[in-house]
Formats: C-alpha cells, sequence, structure tokens
C-alpha cells in the first residue's frame, strides 16, 4: 500500500478549489434525478435567494490545524461527514452527521468527551412542509464549501435517509442501511461494524439507486477519489429518536442512535488506522 504525503494533499486541496464547481458548470455531472427541483446548489441558492435561515440552512466545521515544525509531522484531518440532505428533507441525517463527527447534537458538546472529531457539513430544510423540494442529488452538490471540505479530505462518510422500499427491504425487517460508496475497503468496515452492533445491513453493489458510486457523488469527490455512503431507512432513523421533529431530535436520541453512530465511528477509526491513511 502507498502512503498519502502532505503535499499530496495540498495538491488536491488546489485542484478542488480550482477544478471543483468547473466541472459542475460545464455539466461533467449526470443530469438532475428527476424528482429534483433545483438543478445543482448553487441553482438552489440563487433561485431561493434571501432564504438561507428560513427555507434551508447550512452547518460546517473544520478543525483548526496547523504545521509550522520542520522536523515533526502533525496529524492532518482525514475524515469529512456530510449530510447533504438534512433537516427535514432526509430527517435525522444532520443529528448523525454530528454525532458521527464526535459531537452531541443537542449540546455541540465533544461526545464523548475526549474523543477523536472529525470536520463535519451538512444542508438542511428548515421549512415546516414540503422540504423535499429542496433535495439536490449528491453528484450535482456543487457547494464550494462541501467541494472544499471532500476535496481536503482522504475520506467522505454520506449520510442519507431512504424508504424501506428503495433499499429493497420492505416487508418484516425494514430498519436497515444500505451501504455504498467507491471506498471497497471503507464499505467492509462500515458492514462489519453496523453488523456486531445487530444492523441489518445490505450491499450498495445490489442496490443500484443507492450505490453511491459515481465519480463526481460528493462521497467519493476525495483526494483518493472514493468514499462511504449511507442510506438509512425511514424506520431506522424514527426509532433512534423518542420526539421525531427538527425541534426534538437533538435532545431526544435513542439507544439505537447511539449503536449507530458507535458502529460508525468504529468502522471511520478502523479505516484511519490504515497504511495509506497516513500522511507523510
Amino acid at each position: 500500500m502507498t502512503s498519502t504525503s502532505r503535499r499530496t494533499v495540498l495538491t488536491a486541496l488546489a485542484t478542488a478549489a480550482v477544478s471543483g464547481p468547473v466541472l459542475i458548470g460545464a455539466g461533467a455531472a449526470p443530469a438532475h434525478a428527476a424528482d429534483d427541483l433545483y438543478t445543482s446548489n448553487t441553482d438552489l441558492y440563487t433561485r431561493l435567494a434571501g432564504r438561507e435561515g428560513t427555507d434551508f440552512g447550512r452547518r460546517y466545521k473544520r478543525h483548526e490545524q496547523s504545521d509550522n515544525s520542520i522536523s515533526t509531522a502533525y496529524p492532518f484531518p482525514r475524515t469529512t461527514v456530510m449530510a447533504p440532505h438534512g433537516g427535514g428533507i432526509e430527517t435525522g441525517t444532520s443529528e448523525l452527521c454530528l454525532a458521527v463527527a464526535g459531537y452531541h447534537p443537542a449540546t455541540f458538546e465533544r461526545s464523548p468527551a475526549g474523543g477523536p472529531v472529525h470536520d463535519y457539513w451538512m444542508f438542511e430544510g428548515l421549512r415546516s412542509s414540503n422540504n423535499g423540494e429542496l433535495h439536490v442529488t449528491s453528484v450535482n452538490c456543487d457547494d464550494r464549501v462541501a467541494l472544499s471540505m471532500a476535496g481536503g479530505s482522504l475520506n467522505v462518510l454520506s449520510l442519507h435517509g431512504c424508504t424501506a422500499a428503495q433499499a429493497g427491504v420492505a416487508g418484516t425487517r425494514p430498519e436497515a442501511v444500505v451501504v455504498g460508496g467507491l471506498h471497497t475497503a471503507f464499505k467492509d468496515y462500515l458492514r462489519a461494524a453496523f453488523g456486531s452492533a445487530g444492523f441489518r445491513t445490505v450491499d450498495g453493489s445490489t442496490v443500484p439507486a443507492l450505490a453511491g458510486v459515481q465519480p463526481l457523488n460528493i462521497a467519493n469527490r476525495t483526494v483518493l477519489g472514493k468514499g462511504g455512503q449511507l442510506e438509512i431507512t425511514t424506520e431506522l432513523r424514527q426509532a433512534m429518536f423518542g420526539v421525531n421533529t427538527r425541534a426534538g431530535r437533538p435532545g431526544s436520541t435513542t439507544e439505537v442512535f447511539d449503536r449507530f453512530v458507535a458502529a460508525a465511528r468504529t468502522a471511520i477509526a478502523r479505516l484511519e488506522a490504515r497504511p495509506d491513511q497516513a500522511i507523510l
């Protein structure tokens, strides 16, 4: 396995900053999903100008890092957690994004205390209804901050919501998570961690619509050109909260939520321990 140098990371950061939005704007991404009202985040931001904070919101955190040492290499953030359809669009994914990144969704304190934290980015629907209109399919995500954060990370874990029918598990046990993305090893670690935690997992390769394998999917726009994507069924997300409203979810997470978050963080830790995750 090869290691990733700091020069490679910096080169990728510069490339992402310059080329990311241009690729989308030039029509390199596939046509927007048939049910999407907006062709990209830029289209949404333009047509809903002045509505941020009422119709939609964006949250992110980049952890400050510095390396002024000539002789010692300091750790570089490896993983960014994303929720491209948070808030009322695919409910529960905002809270999961914060928790998997290492922050309590209600207090924003580090959780668990002293545990590792990861960068995060999310787009959220804030309407009282019709939040589905704000959905922008992941291959058309051209938010500048999202592109720069993905392009500056070795890994992305992107969190989504789906129905049991879409996941192919409607029936006796609809609580499931579809594990996708282009990073094969990451997928293996995620499926192993969720399976050990008692969750039903589905290999994304068996559900093409949820596989997350398009190179322009925000989950795969990383330094390594691959990442992980989770599609979590409605029933499983409902089980994660005692009060399933935007105001109620952050403070009413359940044991199911805690198990899911712990499993995701276990898989990330296992991935980041690989030799090819070293920043030389």
